[in-house]
């Protein structure tokens, strides 16, 4: 008997074991399909765009849409080309103001701000971030429009006017304000994480820059900003992103001209705005196709740009760890 009951004993014990693995497993699928999910979602969205998107292309060359500047919907004429032009020059003038400045305050905050003064500068970069879109945009119709008109461009032209990006007439709307916008837009995003970041530098890389000799900002440009490039360039990842897809604050100021110029001065279209001002007043199938494909145009240009960037991080990264070794 006394065989019998412990040979019982020891098979009984391993079922709490199975239990915990299957949960395990059940645990894993559930997470497996929850990231699945996403890419499903993405396909969906693809294929509902394609879908309306399709009357447009039946008499539509794609490389000629993509390289025409006419965008006649009487005509049926369409030409995605200078809402390209708006939304990548905005972006980028958004990432050239947005950058230097989000760094600059997720220094101050976490290496050389003082204590007290941290948490007010804090409080307001989060207040950034909570504001709406059109509150945005009003501020900039009303504030940003007339300063720039009668500031900032004529200063500009003045100072810098044998650059083309800096002649024309100086009438406040146009590339300019949608980027100076879009630049005070994605700065709480790009401080934010970038804050974070900071935070993860180990203290042994500043105190041993410091007891090597090196001044206080001597350490932060050769030990703690090295560390933290990867995580930088990746906030200023999540700020480009946002800036691509702004509409409301970017189509009250940029002017809503669906022309190309080299001058920063002169007024533009981007892709989000033109499908947010036509769309609900597009009256044929091949207009509201050309709207899809706009919206599928904006789609690839962000899922190259997040790809070409996720290269960038990871060289950046291998660099950093080659270094660090």
């Amino acid at each position: 008997m006394p065989p019998t009951s412990d040979t019982g004993a020891a098979r009984a014990t391993p079922a709490p074991a199975r239990f915990a693995n299957l949960g395990d497993r059940a645990w894993g699928w559930g997470i497996s399909i929850l990231g699945g999910t996403i890419l499903v979602v993405a396909g969906l969205v693809l294929l509902e765009l394609g879908r309306v998107a399709r009357p447009a292309w039946e008499g539509m060359n794609v490389l000629r849409f993509l390289t025409s500047t006419d965008w006649d919907p009487v005509q049926e004429k369409f030409g995605a080309l200078p809402f390209v032009y708006g939304t990548l020059v905005t972006s980028a003038v958004a990432i050239l103001v947005a950058l230097p400045v989000s760094v600059g305050l997720a220094l101050f905050l976490s290496e050389m701000g003082p204590r007290r003064l941290r948490p007010p500068v804090a409080y307001a970069i989060e207040v950034l971030a909570a504001i709406p879109s059109v509150i945005y945009g009003l501020w900039g119709l009303f504030v940003l429009v007339p300063w720039l008109r009668g500031t900032l461009e004529p200063f500009l032209q003045g100072t810098l006017g044998f650059l083309p990006i800096f002649r024309g007439p100086m009438i406040g709307h146009g590339y300019l304000a949608g980027g100076l916008i879009l630049a005070l837009m994605i700065l709480p995003t790009i401080a934010s994480v970038t804050i974070e970041v900071l935070k993860t530098v180990p203290a042994a890389l500043r105190e041993g820059a410091l007891a090597l000799g090196a001044t206080r900002w001597e350490a932060i440009r050769m030990a703690v900003l090295p560390y933290a490039r990867p995580g930088i360039l990746g906030a200023t990842l999540l700020g480009l992103g946002r800036a691509l897809g702004e509409t409301m604050a970017v189509t009250m100021v940029i002017g809503n001209s669906p022309a190309i110029s080299a001058s920063l001065f002169a007024p533009g279209y981007t892709l989000p705005a033109v499908i947010a001002n036509e769309f609900a007043e597009a009256t044929g199938d091949v207009h509201i196709g050309a709207l899809a494909s706009l919206g599928l145009v904006l789609f690839g240009i962000t899922l190259l740009l997040n790809a070409a960037a996720r290269i960038l991080i990871s060289a950046v990264s291998r660099g950093t760890r080659g270094a660090r070794a």
